[in-house]
Parts: C-alpha cells; sequence; structure tokens
C-alpha cells in the first residue's frame, strides 16, 4: 500500500477541481485522533463543538481559548496524514482584528495545528482578511452558525426564503475574497449550498447541506452514536458505541460484584 502524504491547502483545492470528496470529522483527543488518521480522514476539525459533546456544556459559548488550545495539542499529536483545524471560540475573534489575530497566531504557535475557523460571512470578512495575510489559513463558516443562536433563535436551517439565499451567496463570496482556502456550510437547503459550491474556487464542506459540497463533516460523537440528545435530521450513525460501552460496563460491574473478574487469568502469581 502506497504511504499517504499529509493533507495540505493544495491537497485540498486540488481534490475539489479533480471531483474527489473531502471528508472531515471532529476529533477533540489523541485516540480519536489516531483511530480518524488511521481510517484516512482528510480533516480533523477540533470544534467548539467540544462544549456540549465532551464538556457538558448547554452550547458552544462557553468554550475558552485555553480549552481549545488542551484540545488541539492532543489531536494534534494523534495525526500524521490528516489537516487539523482549530476551531476559533466565542468572543477569540469578534473584537476585531488585532486581538482576531493574536488568538489565530496562538492557536497556530502554541497547537501545530494547520488553519483556524471562523464562523461569519460578511461581518468577519476583514478580519479573515487580515488573519490570511499573515499566512494564517483560515477555514470559514456560514449558513447555521452555531455562536449566533441567539440571534438566529435557535437552530434553525437557513437560506429557505430569497433574502436569506441572497444573504448566503454574498456572505460565501466575502469570504473567499477574504483569502479563506475553503467554506462550511451548515444548515441550508441542497440548492442553495449547491449554488454556492459552484460559484466558488475554493472547497465547500458540507454539514446538513445536502449531497453536492465538494466535502462533508459530522461530529465524530453523533456519527458513531456516543453521545446525548436529540441528533439533527442531517447525521447518520454509523455504528453505535453507546450500546457496546453501555454493555460492557454493566457486565463489568457484575462480574465484580460476583466475584467472577478478576480470576486467575487476569490475576498475577
Amino acid at each position: 500500500m502506497a504511504k499517504r502524504k499529509k493533507v495540505t491547502v493544495p491537497t485540498l483545492h486540488e481534490m475539489k477541481h479533480s471531483g474527489e470528496k473531502i471528508t472531515m470529522l471532529t476529533a477533540y483527543d489523541y485516540p480519536t485522533s489516531r483511530f480518524l488518521d488511521e481510517a484516512g480522514i482528510d480533516i480533523m476539525l477540533v470544534g467548539d463543538s467540544v462544549g456540549p459533546v465532551v464538556l457538558g456544556y448547554e452550547n458552544t459559548l462557553p468554550v475558552t481559548m485555553e480549552e481549545m488550545i488542551h484540545h488541539t495539542k492532543a489531536v494534534v499529536r494523534g495525526r500524521e496524514y490528516a489537516h487539523v483545524v482549530f476551531d476559533m471560540p466565542f468572543m477569540s475573534y469578534q473584537e476585531g482584528p488585532e486581538q482576531a489575530l493574536r488568538n489565530a497566531g496562538r492557536a497556530i504557535k502554541e497547537t501545530g495545528c494547520d488553519a483556524v475557523k471562523l464562523e461569519g460571512g460578511q461581518n468577519v470578512a476583514a478580519i479573515t482578511a487580515a488573519i490570511t495575510r499573515m499566512d494564517i489559513q483560515v477555514m470559514g463558516h456560514i449558513g447555521l452558525t452555531p455562536q449566533s443562536i441567539h440571534r438566529m433563535g435557535g437552530f434553525r436551517v437557513q437560506g429557505r426564503e430569497e433574502a436569506q439565499r441572497e444573504k448566503l451567496i454574498d456572505d460565501a463570496r466575502a469570504v473567499e475574497d477574504a483569502g479563506a482556502y475553503s467554506l462550511v456550510i451548515e444548515g441550508v437547503p441542497t440548492e442553495v449550498a449547491t449554488e454556492i459550491t459552484e460559484k466558488l474556487a475554493i472547497p465547500t464542506i458540507g454539514i446538513g447541506a445536502g449531497p453536492n459540497c465538494d466535502g462533508q463533516v459530522l461530529v465524530f460523537h453523533d456519527m458513531v452514536n456516543s453521545g446525548w440528545g436529540r441528533l439533527a435530521k442531517f447525521v447518520k450513525q454509523y455504528t453505535n458505541v453507546n450500546r457496546s460501552v453501555m454493555r460492557a460496563t454493566r457486565a463489568f460491574i457484575k462480574e465484580v460484584r460476583e466475584g467472577v473478574f478478576p480470576d486467575e487469568e487476569h490475576s498475577y502469581k
């Protein structure tokens, strides 16, 4: 088997223009990073979704730079080939270009990741441009942006109305023009995501945006059913880790209480 090459920004652009689909999953720790990298994933996103998924927060808003740095370091230690993206948490870049550049620089310097991700379109274009001018790679994110849940009134599909559709297209163009190398499109109708993908030279990665984006991303814990709560319509579960872990834990409890474990095989002489 041929040795894999590290996935870079040029790699992702080549994949878009050759029609090869890009794969991305979230990762928050070393073992998950090892699993995904060895399986052949193209991009690992250390998402601010670590807040509700791993840390037990109600949503992504409380997540800090320190928490993101901590988790991204672990993911980078576990990867050999995959492209690793650091998700800039709420209020780590919204104050303006100076704050954004300082924190994006911290992300790259302290974790060894390859790029940062910002939520927003036209409203973060100047910030995106300031970061990319310093040769820090930026992944954009438009549509349903979790850091804006209060404005949106919750996790609602974006782009069903004509005015929203036009704004999403303008947002996508603004992000590309500002120098972003790729764009996540979340929670928008297939038709809108398809139009954006066709208009942009940079790769688009969909989540709840239909099959015609240049790639797809899911939250790892959703994909393997290793979490709690209601799942979005776009989530497909490929296995059920919850069931396996619950079965194993109950078996351990039973064997310990009955004196079955540890037996001679699992004891020293």
